[in-house]
């Protein structure tokens, strides 16, 4: 990249002589003074890197013809799955071309309705549709909106036959689920405190479960639940169809398990409900709602770390009186389940999504019994979702389904003779690139089998008979916080195959693929693992023909980005180019940014003696050695980030243009920062931006010619 620095050249960075004794641990922090963001300092590094960038950018070889793919891929759209009131039906769709997708109604055979449409409301593109529910008549509307990347929900709701404001906006929202009461007058959501009401640095934390009357101050809610407990839970609250049982679960953190209680609320007053145990304690992620039956549906990884379905008494509801339902499979991760059990059926049955090995399948069970009936044909090797039902009971079920050539479908499944039909298609048309997706297993460091994804040019030969030849790849990953990355519709990834390269994605370690067990051997004290498993799968591109070492690019974002960051301090040799976005990079002192304290569980705390000592093992920003040949590396944050600060990757920039011995033309380290959008949505155009930039930058650092450039 040619500009106007030149040679080696970096923007300068100075160097702090900081060093810290934290338990025994002598810990060097030489660019902590970019963690403040009002220094004069910081600013001007960052106009730097933003110059350095920019300098070079327009040269990325392909760079506007990828965009371009990627928006040309976008503009298929999307459909999603309906949430059904009586004969109304709420759903999503992305029409072609648009920035964001809507919400839409429609009543029996009627006309789509827009409901909640960002860019009608913002055409900036700048606001988001974080969240919505409507309530058990379908006559008002929760919604909630965010602007600019932040996800600092505002709550309101409309009446859905007017489309007039009747409450709200509520602030303090972010992570908010919304329970309604029959009848539309009152509802069960979580608040922040507000900041004056807890300590400085704070105000991200301290949730609280109220019930609210719709048009009523929220300042006049009831507190429900929350009062007393960890800063860091999160919490949940449901309302069974009747109206009778109030759910409420809580979780430390990202912690994977949760407390859970059960109130009847013809017993006991919403506004004060008589709250009993259903587990407390219990090393276990359960889930619970009360089926039109009267039975307590418990959806359990306790005892099954691929999860299993079981019934109880709501009234009687502790873990000693489960039965199960769906027993454990011991290669399938069970997902959803629907419950269909219309007056028409003569035999009422349960769905079941599962992922074998990150695949989907849905089966058919008898609701009764758990006696499994059949299955549900899927259109291909995919991941299918979502499952809905109509919540008076009936004899459907809709699901969404994707795959990497498919940007989505929504199947309707009919118990009365188990057929499958479409109900809503992406509602654009687009030419997708022939490829094919093939998934193999390989060792990792410690003789762990692991499955990876290979998607190529559909002209290679089949799956026996492996690559044409190594050519450039990415290889992607995440291995973290119970994620599964199973297949789906993916433009990024789509447009650097039709260019020519290979794209895999490694199931690691740290995430739910393989149940709840796979997700602990890649936490805590066992984070290891999941590098260990990355670096195996570029060895197994490697080995097998794929690609090679020069011709290698790795790429990952949020844990993702901590991971590739740990992938290039580990094993620099291994990879030419590392796309590292939103990271977590500074593992000593996480918990101090975003939404850190609650990523303990995953992590650990550096207040711990033997916990710090695991982060210190692989924290990436720790571990960048003066004059190592780094790859080249390019960092995308994104400037309201509130859940990872964009600082990590500040401070391991700049570490790392001190540190290679790799020339700036040759591979650098450069920094891309996007301001008015944050970790999550965003649109489509800057989607398509943010993917031409990434997928450029790994051509030009993996070899890859983009074809008509």
């Amino acid at each position: 990249m040619t500009g106007r620095h030149s040679g080696s050249e970096y923007p300068p960075a100075r160097r702090l002589d900081l060093t810290e004794d934290l338990f025994g641990h002598q810990v060097r922090d030489p660019y902590r003074w970019l963690e403040d963001g009002a220094s004069a300092g910081r600013a001007q590094w960052l106009a730097a890197q933003a110059d350095l960038f920019a300098s070079g950018r327009e040269e990325l070889p392909g760079r506007d013809r990828l965009a371009a793919q990627v928006r040309e891929l976008l503009s298929t759209g999307h459909a999603g799955t309906p949430a059904w009131r009586g004969e109304r039906c709420f759903y999503t769709r992305r029409d072609p071309g648009a920035e964001h997708g809507a919400l839409f109604t429609r009543l029996a055979g009627g006309p789509d309705e827009v409901l909640v449409d960002p860019v009608a409301i913002d055409p900036s593109g700048l606001t988001t549709l974080d969240a919505w529910q409507p309530d058990k008549e379908g006559r008002l509307l929760a919604y909630q909106l965010s602007e600019s990347g932040d996800e600092e929900s505002l709550l309101r709701v409309m009446d859905v036959t007017t489309g007039s404001l009747v409450d709200g906006p509520i602030d303090r929202c972010r992570y908010s689920n919304v329970a309604w009461l029959p009848g539309g007058k009152a509802f069960y959501y979580i608040r922040r405190l507000p900041p004056d009401a807890v300590p400085d640095g704070e105000s991200q934390y301290h949730r609280r479960v109220y019930l609210h009357q719709v048009g009523t101050p929220a300042d006049e809610d009831v507190l429900i639940f929350g009062e007393g407990r960890d800063k860091t839970d999160y919490y949940s609250a449901s309302v069974s169809r009747d109206g009778r049982w109030l759910a409420i679960g809580a979780s430390r953190g990202t912690a994977p398990r949760n407390d859970l209680w059960i109130a009847d609320l013809s017993e006991s007053d919403p506004a004060s409900p008589d709250l009993r145990v259903i587990q407390e304690g219990l090393d276990a992620q359960t889930g619970v709602r009360v089926g039109r039956d009267g039975r307590l549906y418990v959806f359990t990884d306790s005892g099954a770390p691929r999860g299993r379905i079981a019934v109880t008494d709501p009234a009687d509801p502790g873990p000693g009186t489960w039965r199960d339902l769906i027993a454990e499979d011991p290669e399938a991760v069970l997902r959803g389940y629907a419950v269909l059990d219309g007056a028409e059926l003569a035999r009422p049955v349960l769905l079941a999504c599962w992922t074998r090995h990150a695949l989907s399948e849905i089966t058919v069970h008898d609701l009764a019994t758990g006696e499994r009936l059949g299955q549900v044909p899927l259109p291909g090797l995919g991941t299918a979702g979502g499952l809905s039902e109509r919540p008076e009971g009936g004899h459907e079920a809709w699901f969404g389904y994707t795959d990497y050539t498919t940007s989505s479908v929504v199947l309707r499944f009919d118990a009365r003779d188990s057929s499958v039909t479409t109900w809503a298609t992406a509602p654009g048309s687009v030419q997708v690139p022939a490829v094919t997706a093939r998934q193999v297993t390989y060792q990792s460091k410690d003789g762990t089998p692991v499955r990876m994804l290979i998607i190529s040019s559909g002209e290679d030969p089949g799956a026996d008979g492996g690559p044409a030849g190594p050519r450039p790849a990415i290889l992607y990953g995440y291995g973290g916080f119970d994620v599964s990355l199973t297949p789906g519709y993916a433009p990024n990834v789509l447009a650097w195959v039709s260019a020519g390269g290979v794209y895999a994605i490694a199931n690691l370690r740290g995430g739910s693929e393989e149940g709840e067990e796979w997700h602990r051997a890649g936490m805590l004290g066992r984070k290891q693992n999941v590098f260990d498993d990355f670096h195996a799968a570029a060895e197994a591109l490697i080995r097998d023909g794929w690609t090679t070492p020069g011709q290698l690019a790795i790429s990952g974002g949020s844990n993702g980005g901590l991971l590739v960051g740990a992938a290039l301090t580990q094993r620099p040799e291994l990879y030419a180019a590392v796309i590292c976005s939103a990271p977590l990079l500074d593992m000593v002192r996480y918990e101090r940014f975003g939404l850190g304290q609650t990523w303990n569980a995953e992590y650990g705390s550096a207040s711990d003696a033997e916990q710090l000592g695991w982060l210190l093992s692989y924290s990436p920003y720790h571990h960048v050695t003066d004059g190592v040949a780094y790859p080249a590396v390019l960092f995308t944050v994104f400037t309201n980030d509130t859940r990872v600060d964009p600082v990590h990757a500040y401070k391991m920039c700049a570490a790392l243009q001190h540190a290679t011995s790799s020339g700036r033309l040759e591979r650098p380290v450069l920094l891309r920062a996007e301001d008015q959008v944050g970790h999550g949505a965003r649109a489509m155009s800057r989607t398509a931006e943010l993917a031409g930039d990434t997928l450029a930058f790994a051509a030009r650092y993996t070899g890859l010619t983009v074809p008509g450039d």
